[in-house]
């Protein structure tokens, strides 16, 4: 990242753990067993995997910050995502990547990609969450760590083209930011990812096996 981001673009803000727990309640604690290993790449405040009940939790970022952030229990890994050798391989059930992709050049998210493979177990399971450029165009590059451009029809073929089944595509699966309209409740998240209908809906979920 490019200077204080932390300090600028992606403050501390209580509203993006409370998030969070609310997509673990609704959504996430139905894909992830109680005994599965997560990896959450790109972990920040540690928002989700803070949130995350399993049997072995890792976060990865290359903040020196993250200790400071994420509970007691999870293991810390300060590394990029192209370099994930800190990380046994095939002992991942569960890797998440939230807002992290289009942080990377292309070639590097080709490189990530492949270490994230070797990670995963057999039936280990790749969650992507970030900004779809279809819905996002205007607001995309207004965050000036963003490098390259993703909808959710090019992302999930270049997720084929790299040798990955992609499972599952969500075109609107969330809004932009915590920074939107919509407050951060619970019971409404809840709600929300139930309707078929996503007023601001511009981040994109999609999920992927590696091979094919």
């Amino acid at each position: 990242m490019s200077g204080d981001y932390h300090g600028s673009r992606l403050t501390h803000d209580v509203r993006r753990a409370a998030t969070w727990r609310a997509l673990w309640r609704y959504h996430f604690r139905y894909r992830i067993a109680a005994d599965a290993a997560v990896l959450d790449l790109g972990a920040g405040y540690g928002d989700f995997v803070n949130s995350v009940t399993a049997r072995k939790r890792i976060a990865v970022d290359t903040w020196p910050s993250l200790p400071d952030h994420v509970d007691a229990g999870i293991e810390r890994v300060i590394t990029p995502v192209t370099d994930l050798r800190g990380i046994a391989d095939g002992s991942v059930d569960f890797a998440f990547a939230s807002n992290l992709f289009e942080h990377l050049t292309q070639d590097e998210l080709i490189v990530a990609l492949g270490q994230i493979a070797s990670k995963l177990t057999a039936k280990g399971e790749l969650c992507i969450v970030q900004p779809n450029y279809r819905y996002a165009f205007r607001e995309y590059f207004d965050d000036y760590t963003h490098r390259t451009p993703y909808s959710h029809i090019g992302l999930a073929d270049l997720l084929r083209a790299q040798g990955w089944t992609v499972t599952q595509v969500v075109p609107r699966f969330l809004p932009l930011t915590i920074k939107s309209r919509m407050p951060a409740w619970g019971w409404l998240i809840g709600a929300y990812l139930r309707s078929p209908i996503k007023p601001m809906g511009k981040q994109m979920m999609i999920t992927a096996r590696r091979g094919q």
